[in-house]
């Protein structure tokens, strides 16, 4: 395509460097919808015929079929799905030399990458939503049931199952506003931009706009060809996608151990072990895991490119792909999977309590009594606290102490506080907006359902 200037073929070891067919192909029909926009466009100005303009959509449609039937096989020597395409519909229609007029690959590819990468990230947020989805029917089922509440994987509070799940409700709808902006965030037709400068041709670029489905020509021609924020936008949120979806796999996995035991995986999701006949591996949520570092990699492979590139397309950026389409293609697999292994996940109440009588959860809920009956909060914690340490020192458990034993360190302690002092007492006391009361789970899973 370059022969004007050229008085040599480029050598075969460049070909096989510099293309780009193992990347681009997959955006082989995104690339046509765009070229017969321009096309339509063409005939529309005058700069073709309309006999010339539907002369090439005709071509192009050809072409489509039988990228689709399977029939067309590129070659690398065109470097490109875009010269592909044209040297195809050349054959075809030999009008078809006169498509890329007004043109550059460096408008045409920011085009077609948008118009495929819009498509893949609208079936996502589909992916997302039903996530969003089991996990609100998770909170529903499971909203009275009492697990504990850990920081530093120590037990803390005891909390609604319910409002758990939740928990990752709220994570993921903030994802999903960070795909939302994504989307957005590439909703600008760069067709008409050129290599860098636009064009000395009379194009519409509100007509192609308007043709592709995208709200607004980009404003600025030289900010066209060099703009990959729309990408790193996408790599953003998929990047946090995944590190929720790693802390979520955590927890999970823990709590299926035996040592806790009160997260029960389905076995459809989980894999044995080829030499001990006990095992039962959570080998799905250890992958999806263990892919959260490939997908922040990606975030970081762009990053790294675009930060030292000059104004305005650089050939660094053909590698712009490469990592895109790994991140989505893991985002997208990591979604459905997560979303049909939590459908399916129950809870074993009866070890989850088993476990909080273990500790002294309502160590605060004894403070906080306290602080009702007109104590000062770090009096009150200081007596809640030497009381834990009295019973730690003698293996004494809250449930086996007698009411005179409480008041003996606690003066304050009364029938009153005694009645209050059980896991679900607790949870159901804490009816504060945003709180773990059983009230409070059910107003956000309503509040949840209403946003999906």
């Amino acid at each position: 395509m370059w022969h004007g200037r050229f008085t040599k073929d480029t050598a075969k070891t460049v070909q096989d460097f510099t293309q780009s067919l193992d990347v681009d192909w997959r955006m082989a029909q995104a690339d046509i919808q765009g070229s017969i926009a321009h096309a339509r466009m063409l005939g529309k100005t005058g700069i073709l015929t309309p006999d010339e303009s539907a002369r090439i959509e005709a071509g192009l449609l050809k072409v489509a079929d039988e990228i689709r039937e399977g029939t067309f096989t590129p070659s690398e020597s065109l470097e490109d799905v875009h010269m592909n395409i044209e040297a195809r519909l050349t054959e075809i229609e030999p009008l078809g030399a006169k498509l890329h007029t007004a043109r550059s690959r460096n408008d045409q590819v920011a085009t077609t990458t948008r118009i495929y990468l819009r498509t893949r990230l609208q079936a996502l947020r589909e992916n997302l939503r039903e996530l969003l989805r089991v996990i609100v029917a998770n909170a529903e089922r499971h909203t009275d049931i009492i697990i504990p509440g850990y920081t530093h994987m120590q037990q803390a509070q005891p909390i609604s199952m319910g409002h758990y799940w939740l928990s990752w409700h709220e994570a993921f709808r903030r994802d999903s506003l960070r795909l939302d902006f994504a989307l957005a965030s590439l909703d600008e037709c760069p067709l008409g931009a050129g290599a860098l400068a636009g064009s000395t041709l009379p194009v519409d670029r509100e007509m192609t706009c308007e043709t592709l489905g995208f709200s607004r020509p980009t404003r600025n021609s030289l900010d066209t060809v060099a703009n990959r924020d729309y990408m790193t936008d996408y790599h953003y949120f998929a990047s946090m996608f995944m590190i929720h979806i790693s802390r979520l796999c955590t927890d999970l996995i823990t709590w299926n151990t035996q040592e806790f035991g009160f997260i029960v995986l389905p076995d459809e999701f989980c894999t044995g072990s080829s030499m001990m006949p006990q095992k039962k591996n959570p080998d799905v949520l250890e992958l999806a895991r263990g892919k959260t570092g490939q997908v922040i990699g990606n975030l970081v492979d762009l990053m790294i490119t675009l930060k030292g590139l000059p104004m305005t397309y650089n050939r660094d950026l053909q590698e712009d792909k490469r990592g895109l389409w790994a991140s989505l293609d893991t985002v997208e697999s990591v979604a459905k999977i997560i979303a049909e292994l939590l459908a399916k996940v129950e809870v074993d109440e009866g070890l989850a309590l088993a476990g909080l009588e273990k500790g002294y959860s309502l160590a605060t809920d004894v403070a906080e009594y306290l602080v009702m009956k007109g104590v000062p909060f770090r009096e009150a914690h200081m007596k809640a606290g030497r009381l834990v340490g009295w019973c730690v020192k003698n293996g004494v458990k809250f449930a086996d102490l007698t009411l005179g034993q409480w008041q003996e360190h606690i003066p304050e302690a009364d029938g009153a506080m005694m009645d209050i002092l059980s896991v679900r007492e607790s949870v159901r006391r804490r009816d504060v907006y945003g709180g773990t009361g059983f009230e409070q789970v059910r107003r956000q899973i309503q509040s949840a359902k209403e946003s999906l």
